[in-house]
């Protein structure tokens, strides 16, 4: 398997599959840990593409102990929520650490995605949306390495360069 570069660090590979709930790790170059969640197993990308809906926060901190739960609110993101698929968790990118059930406060009322290629609004389904609803995230599945880029953007980190 070749190797991708990335900004995130390899931790703990798994071939467990995520579930809504599970709390997740992502831990960058200056080795403090980012921590996200995932929301769902049953988005849908393109129709027909079963995806993981994430969400990562702003709270870091340079061990895996979990935070405050009132840091892992849906008003709490750093980036716009993503769907991916199992992929950062199965190369080790995202590594599940507590399950928390999920909780009102913990999800948006409305996800959000902008669909380039039909230009319009679109929810985790793929139904139609009138308009935006912040935050807004991009409509398909983001790999692991459009997870690193996006996290890196909003934290100041230099990219990887495409290879």
């Amino acid at each position: 398997m070749e190797s991708v570069q990335t900004n995130m660090h390899i931790l703990k590979p798994s071939r467990k599959g995520p579930l809504p709930g599970d709390v997740f790790v992502l831990q960058m170059p200056d080795e403090m840990y980012s921590f996200g969640r995932v929301i769902s197993t049953s988005a849908m990308v393109g129709g027909r593409i079963q995806a993981q809906l994430i969400y990562v926060y702003k709270v870091r901190s340079d061990s895996k102990a979990l935070p405050e739960r009132s840091e892992l609110r849906s008003d709490c993101l750093l980036i716009p929520p993503m769907m991916t698929n199992r992929l950062p968790w199965s190369r080790g990118y995202l590594e599940t650490v507590a399950n928390l059930p999920l909780e009102r406060d913990d999800v948006l009322s409305q996800h959000c995605f902008f669909d380039s290629s039909f230009r319009k609004y679109v929810d985790e389904f793929g139904d139609d949306l009138p308009g935006p609803v912040e935050p807004v995230g991009e409509h398909g599945l983001q790999s692991f390495r459009t997870i690193d880029d996006s996290v890196s953007a909003v934290l100041g980190i230099p990219l990887v360069p495409d290879a």
